[in-house]
């Protein structure tokens, strides 16, 4: 697999992820004080009108809302229960998508997590806020 030069510092979450594989595939890294994602947008993450399709969208904030929670889940098994998302504007013509996010409040069982999608002009193009519950300790 090719990967474009922008996403050469970044890396793959799992070795294989037959999902996100498939639909991405995704990445992640680390920039100074939290996670960002990324993928390189092709043409079949386009929708009829050439704009990316917002099945595409939704998959990668769930992708992104792990990402965002990287540390906090690193020894535990989580799921998404809850997932909002606000369309903002149409991505047309961009490479690379990226998503970051805060964790906005932690419990015993549940992380509370709100972002955004965005492109390297760090155009909005859709925000989110979502739930993950833990499920098992690893």
């Amino acid at each position: 697999m090719n990967i474009n030069k922008d996403l050469e510092k970044f890396e793959k979450w799992y070795e294989t992820e037959p999902f996100e594989d498939f639909v991405g595939p995704f990445f992640y890294k680390k920039n100074k004080n939290n996670y960002i994602s990324a993928f390189e947008c092709k043409d079949h993450h386009l929708n009829a009108m050439g704009t990316l399709h917002g099945g595409m969208i939704m998959s990668f904030i769930d992708y992104t809302m792990f990402v965002v929670c990287l540390e906090a889940i690193k020894k535990q098994s989580f799921v998404t229960v809850s997932c909002s998302t606000e369309f903002l504007n149409p991505s047309i013509n961009d490479e690379i998508i990226y998503g970051d996010g805060e964790i906005t409040q932690e419990t015993k069982s549940m992380i509370f997590v709100k972002g955004k999608i965005f492109n390297n002009q760090n155009k909005k193009i859709s925000t989110f806020s979502g739930i993950l519950k833990k499920i098992r300790s690893k």
